[in-house]
Parts: C-alpha cells; structure tokens; sequence
C-alpha cells in the first residue's frame, strides 16, 4: 500500500506501482469506441502510460494536453491516458480540445488495471479511482521509469517521464 494526500490529506492506494526493470502486465481497457485494448494491441511500440483520477478535473486534463503535445514528436511511442471515466467522456474532452496524438483507455468496467498496477485509491473522497502515476515501457514491455504523483492535485515530473525514452 501507498500513502499519497489529496490537498494534504492522507489516502492510500491498493498497493505499490510495478518495478523498474520488471515486465509490464498484461490489461484489458475499452477504447473510446467501445472495443477493448489490450497491450497486444502496442506491441512494438514504447509505451507512456498517463494514469490520472479522471478527466474533468483541471490537472488530469492538463497532463492529457502536455502529453498529447509531446507524443506528437514521440519515435515508436504511443500514449495511453488511462482513468475510470466512461469512454464517452474521454471522447468528449479530447474532442472538445482537438486532441489527437494520445489514445484514450478506460477502466469504468472493473478497475482491474487500478488493481493490478497498485494504483487504485482505496479510501478519502476519490476511493476507488486512479492515483495519478505514470508508467513508461521500451517496446519490449520493460518498465524504464514509475511515478506515482506523491500529492494528487500536482502534475507529474513530465521530463523524467520522457526523459527514459
């Protein structure tokens, strides 16, 4: 388990993110047109995974914007910006702000990705969402970089996300 705050106020997360260095697992998230993704779906390419509460919230829409700037420029490397929030949501935000260059996944379903990853927030207001976090993978599925944002309403370290890469 993981202690992080939401504007100073101590929550936990289900557990730790992955390691540098292990594999990354395997997930199945739906796609805004309602079909599933899984990693399969990337093979080949190095991965940044944009994890975030949801996307209506002024930080989580801010770290899609940067991202989907940055991943334009982005050798073999796709973005996945990953919350609970419905697919329509998602769809919506990013339609809305013309973005394009990230690929927006959702796991409103189960929230089997928050629990397998060890992100998933298990108490305070926002139980049961994503902690903000990114995890950062070379094609061949190996973790390169994780950060789990230590207080929630903060962006995360943008340039040693990208800097693995």
């Amino acid at each position: 388990m993981a202690s992080i705050t939401l504007k100073g106020n101590t929550v936990n997360t289900i557990g730790e993110l992955p390691k540098v260095g292990s594999k990354i697992a395997d997930f199945k998230l739906v796609q805004n047109d309602l079909s599933v993704a899984s990693l399969s779906t990337f093979a080949g390419k190095k991965l940044v995974l944009n994890i975030f509460p949801s996307i209506d919230t002024g930080t989580c829409a801010a770290s899609v914007r940067k991202f989907n700037e940055t991943a334009a420029t982005l050798e073999n490397t796709v973005v996945l910006c990953i919350s609970r929030d419905l697919p329509f949501a998602q769809a919506r935000f990013c339609g809305a702000e013309g973005i394009t260059n990230v690929v927006n996944l959702s796991d409103f379903q189960e929230g089997s990705f928050g629990k397998a990853f060890g992100l998933e927030i298990i108490d305070g207001p926002l139980k049961g969402l994503h902690s903000r976090s990114i995890i950062v993978a070379d094609a061949d599925g190996t973790i390169l970089h994780t950060e789990q944002v230590g207080e929630i309403v903060d962006e995360p370290n943008y340039e040693a996300a990208l800097a693995v890469l």
